[in-house]
């Protein structure tokens, strides 16, 4: 049962945080839709979250500078890789970020995240009326 327990937190742990992610992701590349030679970006969220839950998940790297002047230090990569969209339509200054699709993608995430945030809780009300004995009356 504890097994079961801990299995079942570690899954949405991993998928909250995979969503999380994937927002930040899609919030930029929303953010960079005016940017040239911007290419939009987006993880595959399947695999990262088969991979986070393997213990696959990226390490550490550190920041790349380009002069002595830029401060040093490390970055996380985030938790899964990154991968370029295929553009449909190319734009004259080389921007990849069709906003429309962003959007979706973007509103599509926000509530699968809240969804997984609905049935967590509804679990952990679960549990502690299980715990304490309660029936759902």
């Amino acid at each position: 049962m504890v097994s079961k327990l801990d299995q079942t937190i570690n899954f949405n742990r991993q998928a909250l945080g995979l969503r999380a992610y994937r927002q930040q992701v899609l919030a930029a590349n929303i953010a960079n839709s005016d940017t040239p030679n911007f290419k939009a970006r987006d993880i595959d969220f399947n695999s990262a979250l088969q991979n986070a839950l393997a213990g696959k998940g990226q390490s550490d790297l550190g920041m790349s500078t380009t002069s002595p002047r830029h401060i040093s230090g490390t970055s996380s990569a985030g938790p899964a890789s990154l991968m370029y969209r295929t553009v449909n339509q190319p734009s004259a200054d080389g921007n990849t970020v069709d906003m429309d699709i962003e959007r979706a993608k973007f509103a599509e995430n926000a509530v699968q995240y809240e969804a997984s945030l609905q049935f967590i809780g509804g679990q952990f009300k679960t549990m502690l009326s299980a715990i304490q004995g309660q029936s759902g009356q």
